[in-house]
């Protein structure tokens, strides 16, 4: 639903049930909102469709995990721990995202083992929290100019072997494997053993298929080592102005139904292609 908005609402409502119609089987949303109450509206009005609900959360530099200051860790944590409670009461299982460490800020320096080892402490006590609400966190690597705690897959799977807590995984984002990964089989059999989630999302953010990410490669892959989790289409617009100026898009790469309507059918066909 990033396509629409960061706060979804009863009036996306009707764009929910044009995903149903086309095919999907759940939307993801972002849990920057605390109400409560939104979320629990969109959950219900999701389960009267049929429809799943997932989300997706980043931080920012007042709630980084990986902060000398332990009072901003808390913060982090506490976010976590509300966007834990917002998924459950909209009926969802799973959180995804950056939230390791905080969005677009630099140390300067490349990642240092007591800012693994940080991030690894709130993501284990996070964890605990989700375990309770039978939700599932996957933080997600993002590339260079977005993150520098995790990068590629490696680190990923570093900082989750480091959490050791079976309701903290990892996911795999096909953008920013464009950017950071050698190797896609390589880096999908890297994360496969704590694979949570994935995002399907061309080089340009536009429609799945359109670019130039080795697709066949991704979803052969996926299919070897096993993965039968969510295949979330992750797309950008310019509709919500001040989510897109901080994530740095400046222009509508693809019509939004046109993303919606053609990716679904491009998952699809990949998935009945490689999957047995």
């Amino acid at each position: 639903m990033h396509l629409w908005s960061t706060h979804i609402t009863k009036e996306h409502f009707g764009a929910i049930e044009e995903l149903k119609k086309i095919g999907f089987d759940g939307v993801e949303i972002f849990l920057a909102s605390p109400e409560r109450s939104s979320y629990e509206e969109v959950g219900r009005f999701a389960q009267s469709i049929g429809m799943e609900v997932n989300g997706c959360l980043g931080m920012g530099e007042d709630q980084n995990l990986i902060s000398e200051d332990a009072s901003i860790r808390q913060a982090g944590l506490d976010k976590i721990k509300e966007a834990i409670d917002n998924i459950h009461a909209a009926g969802g299982t799973n959180i995804c995202g950056p939230f390791h460490s905080a969005f677009a800020t630099f140390s300067r320096n490349s990642p240092q083992e007591v800012e693994y080892e940080r991030s690894a402490e709130m993501l284990r006590l996070a964890g605990k929290h989700a375990a309770q609400a039978g939700v599932v966190l996957t933080p997600e690597a993002l590339n260079r100019f977005e993150c520098y705690l995790c990068n590629t897959m490696a680190q990923l799977r570093k900082l989750v072997d480091l959490v050791d807590h079976p309701n903290v995984r990892g996911m795999f984002d096909t953008h920013h494997a464009n950017i950071e990964e050698k190797s896609y089989a390589e880096a999908i059999e890297t994360i496969a053993p704590v694979l949570g989630h994935v995002h399907i999302s061309e080089n340009d953010r536009g429609t799945p298929g359109s670019g130039h990410v080795p697709w066949d490669e991704s979803f052969e892959t996926l299919a070897k080592v096993g993965y039968d989790g969510w295949y979330t289409i992750e797309a950008f617009s310019r509709d919500d102005v001040d989510f897109a100026n901080a994530i740095n898009v400046w222009r509508n790469y693809n019509e939004r139904m046109d993303i919606c309507r053609d990716g679904y059918s491009f998952v699809k066909g990949m998935l009945e292609k490689h999957t047995a």
